[in-house]
């Protein structure tokens, strides 16, 4: 069961687009199939990246690898723009998390040329379309390249060592059923340590982080898929359709099945 689905195409959206269900779509801690190239042009908000939060704003750019833990809570007047590169894409790109504070304009300018012309291609849907967006995606690639001297660096200790560690573990364990203390068990640490690190790194404990995650992923396969509620809390680990029906009311306000129903009903997003 995948939560997210395949994804073959290369897409350029809004981040209003890319959230099109509800801010939560970002907001909280999730990582995604495909890899992310997020370029904002206005507002200014708070990230997660790499288990450490940080401030972001006009013209930054975030590269985010597929499998990557983040999120990414932007002011109401915030605006960009995001670029979704399937995996197996061979792209010249990053291999790790990427944060650029970019303040030479000829560099924003050329960015945004460049998202422009592949937005062009894509509103067009001529033939080979993808092809001609792929060939601008590699000279994004390349910009992102040119700019990595001016990424910001993760402090190199054994607190965001940790963070960047669970992390991954989030991402790749949240739908065991494992507890957070389970998981602070693979990774060494005590429940205690674990929360202590995380809830400085990031504001939030480390309990939060996973169960925001398995919430994400949740209310994805609420939304995007008619799989039954009894399989879809088995599959992320859930003792019974009656806890996950607990879990989700508790942070949704609404059962499983009301929150499939309301997205269902729910206007599609205007254009931005």
């Amino acid at each position: 069961m995948s939560v997210d689905g395949p994804h073959t195409d290369l897409r350029l959206m809004t981040l209003a687009q890319l959230a099109k269900a509800g801010a939560w779509q970002l907001e909280l801690v999730h990582d995604r199939p495909y890899h992310l190239f997020i370029w904002i042009t206005r507002g200014q908000g708070v990230a997660l990246l790499d288990g450490m939060r940080r401030g972001v704003g006009t013209h930054n750019a975030l590269f985010i690898p597929a499998g990557s833990l983040f999120s990414l809570d932007l002011l109401r007047q915030g605006f960009g723009q995001a670029l979704c590169i399937p995996a197996g894409r061979e792209l010249t790109l990053p291999e790790e998390v990427t944060h650029l504070r970019i303040r030479e304009v000829q560099a924003q300018n050329e960015l945004t040329t460049l998202l422009e012309m592949m937005g062009r291609e894509q509103n067009a849907g001529r033939p080979l379309h993808q092809t001609a967006m792929a060939c601008h995606a590699e000279l994004v690639a390349v910009w992102l390249r040119r700019h990595l001297d001016q990424a910001e660096r993760p402090e190199d200790s054994a607190s965001a060592r940790l963070m960047g560690a669970y992390a991954g573990v989030v991402a790749a364990e949240y739908a065991s059923g494992q507890s957070m203390a389970e998981l602070a068990g693979h990774l060494g640490v005590t429940p205690t340590h674990l929360t202590r690190v995380c809830r400085a790194a990031t504001g939030k404990t480390a309990a939060t982080l996973l169960t925001e995650r398995a919430l994400h992923a949740a209310r994805t396969l609420l939304i995007t898929s008619d799989v039954s509620v009894r399989d879809i809390a088995r599959h992320l680990g859930f003792g019974s359709a009656a806890y996950f029906t607990r879990f989700i009311q508790s942070h949704c306000g609404m059962t499983p099945t009301a929150l499939r129903q309301a997205a269902q009903s729910a206007p599609p997003l205007a254009p931005r």
